[in-house]
């Protein structure tokens, strides 16, 4: 059975707990919760993992590898360590646009390796931005986060089946975690096109139906193929999507 990994907002704990105790008796399904770091939030990810594990032992928290000195990650590795947090993905990050936080020249390759130096046990993914660049430049990109000693990937999220086959294709033989996220409105679908550079399919709909559709069907072609699913239900009800994609 593939895994599949839901991502959970964390605004406060409290409404995380309850969000994830929610998930946990009613969609046996998803196997694992995956915390992104926003710098709007107090809460940092990996602390709100060490309250998330009791529930779901994989748990997977962000590091945002432009937020630490390379050559002092001393607290980040302390509570890494100390709440026996199983995994993380290394992302590079955007910086403040403010600038209200210091943030450092560290790389994702840097993190990535001084991770599994000072924690090997620790298990590390690193992000794959299929839309950053160029698919061969991505590609390479990958190679280096192999060879920094990355265990596995979670990529952005997919809205054309094509591309998925293509990075599908790539990966093979890797843990993979092929990124899903509904977009029902043009405002939204804008915003991936304009900030994200995302591809939408020519037959692409802002709307709950197609999404749906387009998660179950990512959902059977990386149970067929042997890679995982991760679900990021951004501003939509989290009970009516997973419902509509589970039953």
């Amino acid at each position: 059975m593939n895994q599949i990994l839901l991502e959970i907002v964390p605004r406060d704990i409290n409404s995380v707990l309850q969000d994830v105790n929610f998930v946990k008796s009613n969609f046996h399904q998803i196997t694992g919760i995956n915390i992104p770091d926003l710098l709007r939030f107090d809460n940092r990810s990996w602390e709100v993992a060490s309250s998330v594990l009791p529930i779901f032992s994989n748990v997977i928290p962000h590091i945002r590898a432009i937020d630490f000195d390379i050559n002092n990650c001393e607290n980040l590795i302390h509570t890494l360590k100390s709440h026996q947090i199983p995994s993380v993905v290394v992302i590079k990050g955007d910086p403040p646009t403010d600038m209200s936080k210091r943030v450092y020249p560290t790389t994702s390759i840097q993190m990535i390796k001084n991770l599994k130096k000072e924690i090997p046990q620790l298990k590390v993914f690193a992000a794959i931005d299929q839309y950053r660049v160029g698919i061969k430049n991505e590609f390479d990109y990958i190679e280096l986060k192999k060879d920094a000693g990355a265990d596995g990937f979670l990529t952005q999220p997919f809205f054309d089946m094509r591309l998925v086959d293509i990075f599908s294709e790539k990966l093979n033989g890797l843990e993979v975690y092929i990124g899903i996220s509904p977009v029902i409105t043009e405002k939204s679908q804008s915003y991936w096109e304009s900030m994200n550079r995302a591809y939408f399919t020519k037959d692409f709909q802002p709307s709950m139906e197609w999404n749906v559709k387009f998660a179950k069907d990512v959902i059977s072609y990386c149970s067929k193929i042997g890679m995982n699913a991760y679900l990021m239900p951004i501003r939509i009800n989290l009970a009516e999507y997973l419902h509509h994609i589970f039953t």
